[in-house]
């Protein structure tokens, strides 16, 4: 299975195509929405062709992959992305334009492919933000993943350092299994207690 079109009752979730080149430039090349994204706004349209071949129709030609565009119903042009890693973290990760914050998308997109990689047999999957992004972290509660880990990387390419929470949530594995990899990699590692977890958005 590769990317199989989602539709929930908002939004459908399918496949970027080169059609969709315009669309995800106006994702990408605002700094705002990329502020905690690990990569650098793109400049013009070439950028974002680049962009899409590279992290996109690269991961279509794989067995098994989900890197989705979220688009409205009403006309099915992709205002955001979700995607989830095949690596052994099973990252997950996300972004969306700025005009659509704040009306739960992201978290509507997340709860269907959560679902979905659940009955394809992905045993977890992970998720990290910055700390100073702490809304990221209010989706990740809302579609169901717990905090685990907090770490401190020099984030790159930016190259400056950042503290991320890391959230799981487990589908096969037992309900205590945590992935450990950023935890062993980064000396700076700690758990943070849960008062701001209750905050809301």
């Amino acid at each position: 299975m590769n990317t199989p079109t989602l539709k929930t009752e908002r939004l459908i979730l399918r496949r970027f195509t080169e059609e969709d080149i315009q669309a995800l430039f106006l994702i990408l090349k605002d700094e705002e929405v990329n502020t905690f994204l690990p990569w650098y706004p793109v400049k013009n349209l070439e950028e974002t062709k680049k962009f899409y071949e590279n992290r996109y129709a690269s991961q279509y030609a794989q067995r098994q992959g989900y890197a989705y565009a979220i688009c409205l119903n009403d006309d099915n042009v992709p205002i955001g992305y979700i995607n989830v890693d095949m690596g052994e973290s099973h990252d997950l990760g996300y972004g969306l334009r700025k005009e659509f914050w704040h009306k739960g998308i992201v978290s509507e997109a997340g709860k269907a492919v959560l679902e979905q990689v659940r009955r394809d047999g992905l045993p977890y999957v992970t998720a990290t933000h910055d700390r100073n992004n702490p809304r990221s972290g209010n989706v990740m509660r809302r579609i169901g993943m717990k905090y685990c880990y907090s770490y401190e990387e020099q984030w790159q390419p930016k190259n400056f350092p950042v503290i991320f929470r890391m959230y799981q949530l487990n589908f096969t594995q037992e309900d205590d299994f945590v992935y450990m990899k950023y935890w062993n990699i980064y000396e700076n590692h700690f758990v943070e207690t849960l008062s701001w977890e209750n905050k809301q958005e």
